[in-house]
């Protein structure tokens, strides 16, 4: 039995059927940073189809040039380190203290841009099978 919390964190991997103990900076290289959601096969306790959760690491100057369009989902961005600018319609939102977060709604049009190298947390929700942006800026289901 470990003896503090911690050593529980050390093991990677399933460790049952419905317990999944991992490292987010490394899952996260091995699916386009995504931690959670509808992708993960469904035996995967990572499975989800209500929400998605992403640890994104963007090196200095980073952005996503293109807003996104036609968001179908609920966003919350939390920032774990680093500077983050998030645009919305008629607003700028920067991110500069850990903890630091937004949260914007159905509908709402976004793009983002790492003043400094940065860590940040989204969580989406629902988690939508097929849902990408694509290279116009408009979100919407892969056909």
């Amino acid at each position: 039995m470990p003896r503090c919390a911690h050593e529980e964190l050390l093991a990677s991997g399933t460790v049952s059927d419905s317990v999944y103990v991992g490292n987010a900076g490394k899952d996260a290289a091995l699916d386009r940073g995504w931690l959670l959601g509808h992708f993960k096969d469904v035996g995967d306790p990572r499975h989800s189809e209500a929400v998605e959760i992403k640890w994104g690491v963007h090196p200095r100057g980073d952005e996503r040039a293109e807003w996104v369009r036609g968001e179908e989902r609920t966003a919350l961005l939390v920032l774990i380190s680093g500077r983050f600018r998030v645009a919305l319609p008629g607003r700028g939102v920067l991110l500069e203290e850990q903890g630091d977060y937004v949260v914007w709604g159905h509908g709402v049009d976004h793009s983002w841009f790492a003043e400094e190298e940065s860590v940040v947390l989204t969580v989406r929700w629902p988690s939508v099978p097929g849902y990408a942006v694509a290279e116009n800026g408009e979100a919407r289901p892969r056909s």
